[in-house]
């Protein structure tokens, strides 16, 4: 049987940043895979394929707003699964790079599914063929979530799916319901929307996205709302009829909702079973998420867990970060826990958002003494020639020292703008307002949307 310092199980965000930590410091690593390619459902079933599918329709949307396509507007037409089968070759690339990685360091991979022995022994199972067993030192258990099934729902009906199966769909829906408002529901909701179809957002909640800072979150309500979308908040599913040509979808408020296709994007659940981590002394809660400390330990000391098995954040850029940390953590136990309060939130709607640090809310509840600096992109040269003019950056910083507490944006490419803010307030040198303004910025650009932001905070100030 052989041994390793490290044993990786899962090859997501998270098993990767775990197992690339731990060979770039010379460490043994194996990585345990039970799907036929590396890369996790991040690659596969969820952020690439989605994130690919949501541009195929931003591109076609505005090629079709393009006053000067006028005459071949009639022309841009593209079916669902056309859109769909862009995101191929987009994951292709990432699963040949991926696996690159795991060969230039010198990482087997083994394929199959991880069932544990015992504290240190792994036995990899395949479908067929002899169990091979290996052992570690430390073991991290990456091994993602996938969507939350109700019992009571019938997923194998053509016209019932998930935020996975979504994506294999092979037909145009005319008539789109999804239930659940999250992050992966409002994705969607902007996808199909921007594709033509009618779509219905059913929310459990009060309101969109209740993490997020409230103007940002009732800036995208709006915006759903101008693009069509009806919006359904504190409504609860009571049943559903999936019939042969249509679904309707029962809440428990007595609402019938009639579409051609029902998107149940309310929760998801971590990929714990099957492991045998009974054996190890490891009890998932109700989700199938492991509990862990700052430093990503399990119960069992030399036993980790990271990314989305772990429960929220679960972003992948989160999750790379808690797989690498897990890591250091193992290297040297010294090291400080993991920040997550740097960890930005990226959501890929149309327009997108993307935020780090704390929000209006958090600021008042605290009683911090706080003022904003707001930016309308209308207002920016670059926005004005992309016509991207929807959107807004919002830097919340302290009305006494300066400090910058939080930066929220909405708008064309947030995902990157908020890169900016968020080095900002991770220095301890240049965390001041003051700094977006000393800086100079490259003009025409969106990145200027910080000083003009930063000028309107100082505005305010007595």
């Amino acid at each position: 049987m052989e041994h390793f310092d490290l044993i990786v199980i899962g090859s997501g965000p998270a098993g990767e940043g775990a197992a690339m930590m731990a060979a770039k410091n010379h460490q043994r690593v194996a990585l345990i895979e039970r799907y036929s390619e590396v890369g996790g459902g991040c690659t596969h079933w969820g952020t690439i394929p989605s994130k690919a599918l949501r541009h195929a329709v931003k591109t076609l949307h505005d090629l079709r707003r393009n006053p000067l396509l006028k005459e071949a507007r009639a022309l841009l037409t593209q079916s669902y699964p056309q859109l769909l089968a862009s995101a191929g070759s987009v994951i292709n690339t990432q699963v040949n790079s991926r696996r690159r990685f795991y060969e230039r360091n010198g990482v087997p991979v083994y394929s199959g599914s991880a069932w544990f022995v015992d504290a240190h022994t792994l036995e990899v199972r395949k479908p067929h063929g002899e169990p091979k067993r290996i052992s570690a030192d430390h073991i991290v258990i990456a091994t993602g979530s996938r969507p939350y099934h109700p019992p009571e729902l019938d997923f194998s009906h053509p016209r019932v799916r998930d935020s996975d199966s979504v994506l294999q769909y092979r037909a145009t829906p005319f008539q789109v319901t999804i239930y659940g408002a999250g992050v992966i529901g409002c994705e969607y909701a902007s996808i199909f929307l921007n594709l033509g179809c009618k779509v219905t957002l059913v929310n459990t909640q009060e309101r969109l996205l209740s993490f997020l800072d409230e103007e940002i979150a009732e800036a995208l309500s709006y915006h759903l709302r101008e693009q069509g979308c009806v919006i359904r908040h504190t409504e609860r599913f009571a049943g559903l009829e999936a019939r042969e040509t249509d679904v309707v979808l029962l809440l428990e408020s007595g609402r019938r909702i009639k579409s051609d296709l029902l998107l149940w994007a309310n929760g998801r659940t971590g990929n714990t079973d099957g492991m045998n981590l009974e054996a190890v002394g490891l009890k998932p809660d109700g989700r199938g998420h492991l509990s862990v400390n700052p430093h990503y330990q399990t119960a069992v000391p030399h036993l980790y867990a990271a990314g989305d098995v772990v429960g929220p954040p679960a972003l992948a850029s989160a999750g790379y970060g808690q797989g690498s940390h897990a890591v250091r953590h193992i290297l040297d136990p010294s090291v400080p826990p993991h920040r997550l309060d740097m960890v930005p939130s990226g959501i890929y709607t149309l327009p997108e958002i993307s935020s780090v640090g704390q929000s209006e809310q958090q600021l008042r509840e605290k009683r911090v003494p706080y003022e904003i600096g707001h930016t309308h992109f209308k207002s920016l040269a670059r926005a004005q020639m992309t016509d991207e003019k929807v959107g807004m950056l919002k830097i919340l910083f302290h009305a006494e020292t300066l400090q910058v507490l939080g930066v929220h944006c909405f708008g064309d490419n947030a995902a990157e703008i908020i890169h900016i803010g968020q080095t900002v307030m991770a220095s301890k040198d240049l965390n001041n307002l003051r700094y977006f303004i000393d800086t100079t910025f490259n003009y025409p650009t969106m990145a200027e949307a910080y000083r003009v932001a930063a000028y309107n905070g100082l505005n305010r100030l007595t």
